[in-house]
């Protein structure tokens, strides 16, 4: 039992001073018991003297191990490798040996579970940082959104960071400063990247007369998969499939003749006459997997013929527009879309049929005695010969596009960027260069540069043109210089200068306050009412930096923050990382749940956001917010309008089983490999990311399921003999329950009663003798233990916005935090609040 527990259960609730001061007067008393008990005789020492230091202890140290100076609590790495060895040998039964004297089941769990907590209490502070954020770089998503900002670019499709390693995650979280490495090899990608950028700001202020393209009948591809538009004569682009199919027979339309793509990046209008083709056919709809009663959507996403093949996927494919077509005659759309330079737009059909070539076969079967068709030697129509006639004689539902007009860049309406104008102006102006370089490096640096700093960007300036190379290139090469600066690469962490405490942690001054709330928030540099108040001084005083945090969440752009910390938070980044069997879940790519998945639970938080509702919502609530797709998925029948099925709206559930994070198809599948559930993994996920007390990793020598499991019928009966071990009961008995209770819901989160022939049993015993019978009954075990998931979320909202690790030093706030919060109701507006006026968010 930690001291906090013990103290809210021997002073009241309402009694906070005394709290307060029971915890700062128990605090050294409670270190003295703390390390009496890992090191009194009951426990972990009694249990080495007893049973290993005649093996190794002063006299004999067999295998180089000796244990009789094991000092707890572990302060150094070796001691943690020692206890982590001896825990290792228990586990797997080889220790003690089996003609040596053998501890009782309950000495042996007694001294594993001890062991094993001062084994995690001593990695968590061998980890920590010392109660200050460690300096950190821009993580890749920072990179982007700043480099978007600082320039005033469309970064939808540019990505410069395509060649980066992946940044280092610990806890899933991709911010931590200790854990984000700089390599030599990030470097050189930092300096490629820089030249990619430069170019491509400087190349959008040369003027480009506007241009237009026009397609008609003129849609020859050479390529094979392209062939189904060749039925006829290349006269239309046709859209058969959705984009995410298997063999990607039709799901991209894009006109050869225009592959090579826009000769510059600007706004483009596209204009195209289309229509939706037999929406109404006399086929059986399971052929498809698509309700016909919807309108079909046409939309564009960008291409690069040197990504890969255009008829295919490619690694950036945003939907740049999007829009419903009518059934009768073709009508002209009109759609205005950024593209960068190389890109050519590409039509899809996000709505459409989930495997045209199997849907072909099936028509020509359906119509084989009235078409003549000639069969091979195996009485089978030759697949060519049926998707020939099933394209030109059938009633194929598809999108049919008869022209394309392309014009731009348009210079109609659009706003010049100041920041590119002010570049592209010193460029060509000498006398420009320094008060030009000053200002951008000062929004760069995200303060004001120092002198030195700028003679070293001017001197680069000036060594380049020595060195023979024109004013505007030289210009652009100390650009470069200023993207490739720690200044730029790196959150500033500088200090006030007034600070009269050298005991406690340094305050942050108000331009490392501006950059810490601005990445926090908005996961990019600060804009100008942000370094205007730092400029002045103001940002540190609570109630600007609180009407600051308010505006800010306001902001659209806060949308990246609900993105970036689900992703930390519940690792929503790796969702489809491990994508399920397509044959046994078909509806979860064409369908496009796991866009849906991720896009519920970003709303569900950004409602909570906006209303300042109670974080108790994550837990449980009886609401969420799905298309029509996901309705079906969860089994909550019709929304409405087909013609609204690809919108989110906010629903309210009927059954419990749904509501809170635990009913989410984000968690679920997110918790499964795709083509099984586990009642450990997903236990050990709740543990970690809802009641924030993760288990200890597991042994590295042992199997995941111990071998004495002859006669189990079923998961439950597998993990029941597992814990006969009184190594594995330990963690087992806490992670299993957890895990029973999501055993409903399949891989991808659809409702289940059984699992090939067994009924399921989501059943479970807490530790604390509290059962449930499904996850209904969890979920409100959970809600009574509210407190513990506010601290925990409290935690991860504090590691993700100072961007490191909470530790020992740290509960005292993260714990005041808590304490705060049932005033507010559990708002979650009120608790992100808390946390940037807190003394660890101004602190370094």
């Amino acid at each position: 039992m930690s001291l906090t527990e013990l103290v809210n259960i021997t002073v009241p609730s309402n009694s906070t001073k005394v709290r307060k001061l029971v915890v700062f007067l128990c605090l050294p008393l409670a270190a003295f018991f703390s390390r009496a008990l890992l090191a009194g005789p009951l426990e972990v020492q009694h249990f080495l003297k007893t049973y290993c230091i005649d093996c190794h202890g002063a006299a004999k140290q067999k295998g180089d191990r000796r244990f009789d100076k094991l000092e707890l609590p572990a302060a150094k790495v070796d001691t943690l490798i020692e206890l982590k060895d001896i825990l290792d040998q228990l586990n797997l039964g080889d220790m003690p040996p089996k003609k040596s004297k053998q501890p009782s089941t309950e000495e042996l769990k007694a001294f594993i579970e001890q062991a094993t907590q001062a084994l995690t209490e001593g990695r968590e502070k061998l980890a920590s940082t010392g109660g200050s954020t460690v300096l950190r770089r821009l993580n890749r998503r920072e990179y982007i959104n700043t480099i978007g900002d600082l320039f005033g670019l469309n970064m939808a499709a540019f990505d410069p960071t395509t060649q980066f390693p992946r940044d280092q995650t610990e806890e899933n979280m991709e911010n931590l400063g200790d854990v984000l490495q700089t390599s030599g090899y990030l470097l050189d990608q930092y300096l490629d990247a820089a030249d990619v950028i430069v170019e491509k700001v400087f190349a959008l202020q040369e003027l480009t007369p506007e241009n237009e393209w026009h397609f008609n009948g003129n849609f020859q591809s050479k390529r094979k998969q392209s062939n189904p538009q060749r039925e006829y004569d290349n006269r239309y682009l046709n859209i058969y499939e959705c984009m995410d199919t298997e063999k990607h027979v039709g799901g991209y339309a894009f006109i050869d003749g225009f592959k090579e793509g826009v000769p510059v990046d600007g706004l483009y209008e596209i204009r195209v006459l289309a229509h939706a083709m037999h929406r109404e056919n006399p086929y059986d709809p399971a052929i498809f997997g698509i309700d016909h009663r919807e309108p079909y959507r046409l939309g564009v996403v960008p291409g690069d013929y040197k990504a890969g093949p255009l008829e295919q996927p490619q690694p950036l494919q945003p939907m740049l527009a999007e829009l419903a077509l009518g059934d009768g005659e073709p009508e002209w759309y009109t759609m205005k879309v950024w593209l960068d330079v190389g890109h050519t737009p590409r039509f899809v059909f996000p709505n459409g049929p989930r495997d045209a070539r199997s849907s072909w076969q099936k028509i020509a079967e359906y119509h084989k005695d009235k078409w003549k068709m000639t069969k091979n030697d195996s009485g089978r129509l030759p697949i060519t010969e049926a998707h020939r006639v099933a394209i030109v004689d059938g009633k194929v539902p598809h999108i049919r596009i008869h022209e394309v007009t392309i014009r731009g860049p348009l210079t109609d309406g659009t706003v010049a960027v100041p920041q590119q104008i002010a570049l592209a102006e010193a460029s060509r102006d000498p006398k420009k260069v320094r008060e030009v370089l000053k200002a951008f490096a000062s929004r760069a640096y995200r303060r004001p540069i120092t002198q030195d700093e700028l003679e070293r960007h001017m001197e680069v300036a000036l060594q380049r043109v020595r060195a023979g190379h024109s004013p505007q290139e030289a210009f652009k090469d100390a650009v470069k210089s200023i993207l490739c600066s720690p200044a730029f690469l790196y959150h500033s962490q500088s200090v006030l200068p007034d600070n009269t405490a050298p005991s406690k942690p340094p305050k942050l001054d108000d331009y490392a306050l501006a950059t810490r709330l601005s990445y926090f928030l908005w996961s990019s540099m600060p804009d100008e009412e942000l370094i205007r108040l730092a400029s002045d001084q103001q940002l540190r005083k609570p109630e600007v930096l609180l009407a600051q945090t308010r505006r800010m969440l306001a902001s659209p752009r806060s949308d990246t923050f609900v993105v970036s910390f689900l992703d930390s938070w519940l690792n929503l980044r790796n969702l489809g990382g491990m994508p399920p069997d397509r044959r046994e879940f078909e509806e979860y790519f064409y369908k496009g749940l796991e866009q849906a998945f991720k896009r519920e639970t970003q709303l569900f938080m950004r409602d909570l956001i906006e209303r300042d509702a109670s974080i108790i919502h994550f837990l449980d609530s009886d609401y969420s917010f799905v298309n029509q797709p996901l309705a079906t998925h969860y089994g909550l029948g019709e929304l409405g309008d087909p013609a609204k099925a690809h919108e989110f709206r906010k629903v309210t559930f009927t059954d419990s089983k749904r509501g809170g994070l635990l009913g989410m198809g984000s968690v679920l599948t997110i918790t499964a490999n795709g083509i099984e559930t586990s009642p450990v993994v997903r236990g050990v996920y709740l543990l970690e990311n809802i009641l924030g007390t993760p288990p200890p990793p597991p042994p590295d020598d042992v199997p995941a399921i111990d071998p004495d499991v002859r006669g189990a019928k079923s998961m439950r009966e597998l993990l029941s003999k597992h814990r006969e071990s009184a190594s594995c009961m330990v963690c087992h008995q806490k992670i299993d329950p957890l895990g029973f209770a999501l055993e409903n819901f399949d891989p991808i989160g659809g409702w289940r009663d059984r699992i090939e022939n067994t009924k399921v049993d989501a059943s479970g015993e807490l530790p604390s003798g509290e059962t449930f019978s499904d996850v209904v009954g969890l979920k409100k075990i959970l809600v009574q233990r509210q407190d513990m998931f506010a601290r925990m979320l409290t935690d991860r909202l504090l590691t993700y916005a100072c961007g490191r690790r909470m530790g020992a030093l740290e509960e005292p706030i993260v714990e005041k935090i808590v304490s705060e919060l049932p005033k507010h109701e559990y708002g979650l507006r009120s608790l992100i609040e808390m946390v940037v006026t807190s003394e660890l968010f101004r602190n370094r």
